[in-house]
């Protein structure tokens, strides 16, 4: 029983930074028809400067309880890195997917000579805010109270971003634009700046699930390569283009992985894949995707 607990919470931390990023590159897609390559880079950056704002924060001597909110601040900070590079996408909005795919692939590489150049090719780690928050006991399993202060977080930002794309007008205007730009732009709206905008809050999901995720393992050179393949797996499972899908896939992919590393860490990745594979044979669309003709 225990085992299954610490899966169940492990996976679901998991699933929670997934979930972000996917989020992000689901929003991206939806609305933009680009499917980004460089969210890893995203949440990678994300993770570099969340070590280097905490570090500044303890320079400034701000108490330690204050961790959290300032990972939450500096990916927020950096995702604004969004605006300029969807100033560069838009060369390639109305060319070939492959062009788009090449550009954002181009970008990812970029990003990670600027990290090596900026950070180092050393994996940073950040050890004096993981347990600041200590522990929590579930069910006979002791938890990591940061985990939790991921998860709600986590749970906060999907409920934020659905009533934002569902109760608000900016909300209304962006799915009016996601289901047909032409006719939105005849009736007013500004596409360009709703591209703008979706980018940004897209590239500040990832920047900010990069930040969060940081002071449980390190920022590394390969995690923006590792991340986008699980956000795709994510993406493929869920279904392209879903938030609901979103949710779904990264609860999926989070579980799988915990699960796998409990019992069997060499099936890791593979169990990834197999629900990938899966998925493409019993429900090409993923669980909340529209199928095309």
């Amino acid at each position: 029983m225990r085992s299954l607990v610490d899966i169940i919470l492990g996976g679901t931390f998991h699933a929670a930074i997934l979930f972000m990023v996917a989020a992000g590159l689901q929003l991206v897609f939806g609305v933009q028809k680009i499917v980004n390559l460089a969210c890893g880079s995203f949440y990678a950056l994300g993770a570099y400067f969340g070590i280097t704002a905490v570090a500044v924060a303890v320079k400034l001597g701000l108490p330690a309880f204050l961790f959290f909110p300032v990972l939450i601040l500096a990916g927020g900070v950096i995702g604004l890195v969004g605006l300029p590079i969807e100033r560069v996408l838009r060369t390639v909005y109305r060319r070939d997917e492959s062009y788009q795919l090449l550009l954002t692939f181009g970008l990812l590489l970029m990003f990670q000579d600027v990290f090596r150049f900026t950070w180092g090719a050393t994996p940073r780690t950040m050890d004096n805010a993981y347990m600041v928050y200590g522990t929590t006991q579930i069910m006979g399993v002791q938890v990591p109270a940061y985990n939790l202060l991921v998860i709600a977080a986590s749970i906060v930002l999907a409920v934020a971003l659905g009533l934002f794309l569902q109760r608000t007008r900016t909300g209304r205007i962006v799915r009016a634009t996601a289901e047909n730009r032409d006719m939105a732009e005849g009736l007013g709206v500004n596409a360009s700046k709703v591209f703008a905008l979706v980018f940004t809050v897209g590239c500040m999901l990832g920047t900010v699930g990069g930040a969060l995720v940081v002071p449980s393992s390190a920022a590394s050179l390969d995690m923006a390569v590792e991340l986008v393949v699980e956000a795709f797996a994510v993406v493929v499972i869920g279904g392209l283009g879903s938030m609901r899908g979103a949710l779904a896939g990264a609860l999926i992919v989070g579980l799988m992985r915990a699960a796998s590393i409990s019992i069997m860490p060499e099936m890791e990745l593979l169990s990834v894949y197999l629900v990938v594979v899966a998925a493409l044979i019993l429900r090409p669309a993923g669980l909340f995707g529209k199928a095309t003709a």
